[in-house]
């Protein structure tokens, strides 16, 4: 009879997929003077090792079978793995078939997430990367951690050796107990990646929605300094917002810097040109392209230079001492660049809690990735709002037709608007922003708002664009943009009133463009 806090680990399974550090681990636990049993290619390669083991035939007196597919499938082994040693019953039961326990498994799944992302990749190769033994010898294991350990990861080795060597071949009843929840959430994590897989086979949104996701770093505190806070990436997404991304220096990363990071990658990666998004509150306060990075700084900065104040920088080109110096004349809380020289780096460490960071991500994001909104009890799940009209799908809905330089304005200011919370309006001109109103209930107020801007700035919006992210309800919000100079103007038209909004910008002369698509963003 043995208790639960009393497990000597004699005898432990191997049975891995990824072999990083078995042969140091297995010959550890051998130097130990545990005996080690193991599967097809792991004794392989323990045994080419020179470590000796015990084939799992031998253990239950069945052979590998199936190429493979059954081979730890049998009733000696998970009875030595879930019997209670402190029941008379089961250890009965277990010297009545000569069933010898197993106290320690060492169990990592085939790569079924990796393959199944691969391009190109069959469905036969996919079904065979299914584990079927080892999620059941795993969950097995962890359900009687009472009397047996399971390690499913590879970082695991060193601390549970280190126990082991420390505690005379034991390990504690805690450490079983947090490597059984470790072990039931990545038996979870997999299940999740191939229910998710046969899902996304037949149905875009299925009836049974299956997400697993990991922790990737705690933050400093959520929203408010007095809510906690945790960054989670989805397992099995192409990439995520922090995928790549290397901190060179600065406080560790705040819930809001990392929402605010979001909103700046998204809206960089718009632009092939040197560009800036300038963000605040998860909102762009300025944007804008320039023959340079520097200049495209100078100009986003410019749109709003109070409302920067404390923001996030992104931009789409390495960092140069130039652009280095004129960012550290700024306070602003995050900088986010594909790239940084040395001399940029060494200025922008003399601003001690500046949070510098590398954007290293070359992949796309993944065009059919979903986009997730949390309700109490539930969450809202769409399409991601990632591609933008072409100029050749819109529709010159005023006599005057825009100009060159107009269209370049106003799909400019387009590309903009669709990152601005709704109602949405962006007032540009020589390809940077020079007001911005986001969030409001009335849309003429998000156009008084964005005028005020330009104007609190003294920016120029003679021959200015600007792009709404939705229909225009009535004429009062074009009219207060042309009266302040606006010369162009963008939006998905679709109001019932629709042909007094046009006829206002006729009686203008201004050119307006319908694009029949609308962007919101709540």
């Amino acid at each position: 009879m043995t208790r639960p806090g009393d497990v000597r680990i004699r005898r432990a399974l191997l049975s891995v997929s990824d072999k990083t550090g078995i042969v140091e681990f297995a010959r550890a636990l051998s130097n130990l003077g545990i005996e080690l049993v193991s599967t097809g290619g792991t004794a392989r390669t323990l045994d080419a090792a020179g470590i000796r083991v015990r084939s799992i035939e031998d253990f239950t007196g069945f052979p590998e079978i199936m190429s493979g597919r059954v081979k730890t499938l049998h009733p000696k082994l998970y009875a030595a793995l879930l019997a209670r040693r402190d029941d008379p019953a089961h250890v009965f039961t277990a010297e009545e078939h000569e069933i010898e326990f197993v106290d320690l498994v060492c169990v990592n799944l085939y790569p079924f997430e990796r393959t199944a992302n691969r391009r190109g990749v069959s469905d036969t190769t996919v079904m065979e990367n299914i584990d079927i033994g080892g999620p059941t010898m795993i969950r097995a294991a962890a359900k009687n951690y009472a009397f047996a350990a399971v390690v499913v990861s590879p970082e695991s080795y060193d601390a549970v050796l280190g126990e082991l060597e420390e505690s005379d071949g034991k390990l504690s009843l805690a450490t079983r107990e947090s490597l059984a929840a470790e072990a039931f959430a990545t038996t979870a994590r997999y299940d999740t990646s191939i229910a998710r897989w046969f899902g996304e086979k037949f149905e875009d949104f299925p009836p049974l929605l299956m997400q697993a996701y990991e922790k990737v770093t705690d933050l400093s505190y959520g929203e408010n300094p007095h809510q906690r806070g945790a960054y989670y990436s989805q397992v099995g997404a192409r990439m995520h917002v922090l995928s790549m991304v290397r901190q060179h220096s600065g406080k560790e990363l705040s819930f809001n810097n990392v929402l605010d990071l979001n909103a700046g990658r998204l809206l960089c990666r718009e632009f092939e040109v040197p560009a800036c998004a300038i963000i605040k509150h998860n909102n762009p306060c300025g944007t804008a392209v320039g023959g340079t990075v520097v200049e495209a700084y100078r100009r986003a900065f410019a749109s709003d230079p109070m409302s920067a104040f404390g923001g996030i920088v992104c931009v789409n080109r390495t960092v140069d001492a130039n652009l280095a110096t004129e960012l550290n004349k700024q306070f602003c809380e995050l900088i986010l660049a594909p790239g940084y020289t040395e001399e940029a780096l060494e200025i922008l460490s003399t601003k001690e809690n500046l949070r510098v960071l590398e954007d290293n991500e070359r992949r796309h994001m993944d065009i059919a990735e979903r986009d997730f909104k949390r309700v109490i009890g539930g969450v809202l799940v769409q399409d991601r709002d990632i591609d933008l009209e072409d100029r050749t799908e819109m529709e010159i809905v005023t006599e005057r037709k825009p100009t060159e330089r107009e269209w370049g304005e106003m799909l400019f200011g387009w590309k903009v608007c669709k990152h601005v919370r709704s109602n949405a309006i962006v007032v540009s001109n020589d390809l940077a922003t020079i007001g911005l109103g986001a969030g409001q209930m009335s849309r003429v107020d998000s156009v008084r708002i964005a005028l005020e801007k330009a104007l609190s700035t003294d920016a120029d919006l003679r021959g200015a664009a600007l792009a709404s992210d939705a229909y225009f309800p009535f004429p009062d919000g074009p009219q207060l943009a042309i009266d302040a100079g606006v010369t162009s103007i963008i939006q998905p038209g679709g109001s019932m009133r629709d042909p007094q909004v046009v006829e206002a910008a006729d009686a203008a002369g201004i050119s307006m463009v319908f694009t029949h698509r609308r962007h919101f963003k709540h």
